[in-house]
């Protein structure tokens, strides 16, 4: 069943009817710091299992449970350990979730059956006021159908989610542009799931170490569980095929520009998701911001990757980012659009 998607400016007023419909069990297309979100009550099992059939996400794939303030996070886990209180007070409100104990009242289409939840003080103040007026948690994975680019503006959203969500609180476009850091903190070691706006270097300053999951640059093997949303997929994708190319900078533009008049010739259309300091010869490009600044990258990212398909391209090929700070957390979902295919130039 299809029905009328609205798309408002946050106000006041447009705060208190998503509060209305987030409590009548309906969802809601909210902003954050990081991206568009799918809002809907946490505690409400019907309600986030509307999240799942809007995305077409599938069922074993966990949500992340968003709070406006800490102290409504007691109630939903069942325990905080020391660890996780460090990195709570050092980074929210922020772009981090924590994987924490989660409390009976967290319904398990929230958890996919986990005996852990993830949760989140979003940055966001219009995202923080939803979850107030709403007075419950609100779970809110990305406003995507599921295996598309994560939301960046409310046009995004609209795109995906048009029939399929009453309305959309348009807070402009996102600051971060990539999805939270998820940190494990159940164990003696927190480990980063997902890479985000929180990096492992800035982890490593407050807690003095920290595991960075395998998988944050592989797929999982089959038969692995997804602990965090992001990890099992293949997610971000584009309608392209997407290539990425990483190694010392000239020899990837002389591959990318190589690959590209091969492509062409053969009929595809393709486009460079590039840097603005590097020269593909009047190529198609699609910037990636500057090549000295991996946050330009990151904000950019999603919505260079709608714009691939919006020109109905078929072949995008596109420069790696340095796997440090920020650069992480683009490489990862770089890698995951590709379905990892990375290709190294420098011969090693």
């Amino acid at each position: 069943m299809t029905m009328n998607t609205q798309v408002k400016p946050v106000s006041r007023e447009s705060l208190a009817e998503a509060a209305r419909l987030i409590r009548a069990g309906e969802l809601v297309g909210m902003p954050t710091e990081t991206v568009y979100g799918l809002g809907a009550n946490a505690l409400d099992e019907a309600a986030v299992r509307k999240i799942f059939e809007a995305k077409g996400r599938p069922q074993d794939n966990p949500l992340i449970v968003h709070v406006s303030c800490a102290e409504e996070i007691p109630p939903l886990v069942k325990g905080i350990p020391e660890k996780a209180k460090e990195l709570m007070d050092a980074f929210w409100p922020g772009p981090m979730t924590l994987i924490l104990p989660k409390a009976d009242c967290i319904p398990d289409a929230v958890s996919a059956g986990l005996d852990t939840v993830g949760i989140r003080l979003p940055q966001s103040e219009a995202a923080r006021a939803l979850i107030a007026a709403s007075g419950v948690p609100i779970a809110a994975p990305s406003a995507n159908r599921s295996g598309k680019p994560s939301p960046t503006t409310a046009q995004h959203v609209l795109t995906d989610m048009d029939g399929r969500i009453p309305l959309i609180l348009d807070g402009g476009p996102c600051r971060v542009g990539v999805e939270s850091s998820v940190i494990d903190a159940t164990g003696e070691e927190p480990v980063i799931l997902r890479p985000g706006g929180i990096t492992p270097e800035m982890v490593r300053a407050v807690l003095g170490g920290v595991r960075v999951d395998e998988h944050v640059m592989s797929p999982l093997r089959e038969g692995d569980v997804a602990r965090s949303p992001g990890m099992k997929y293949k997610h971000y994708a584009p309608g392209a095929k997407t290539i990425v190319f990483t190694g010392e900078p000239e020899r990837v533009v002389r591959a990318i520009c190589a690959q590209y008049d091969e492509a062409a010739l053969r009929g595809e259309r393709v486009a460079i998701r590039g840097f603005d300091e590097h020269d593909f010869g009047g190529r198609e490009r699609i910037s990636l911001g500057s090549a000295g600044c991996a946050g330009d990258a990151a904000a950019r990212l999603f919505a260079a990757l709608r714009e691939l398909d919006a020109r109905g391209d078929t072949l995008a090929l596109c420069e790696a980012v340095e796997l440090e700070g920020i650069g992480l957390a683009v490489m990862n979902r770089m890698g995951r659009a590709a379905a990892f295919d990375i290709r190294r130039v420098d011969g090693r």
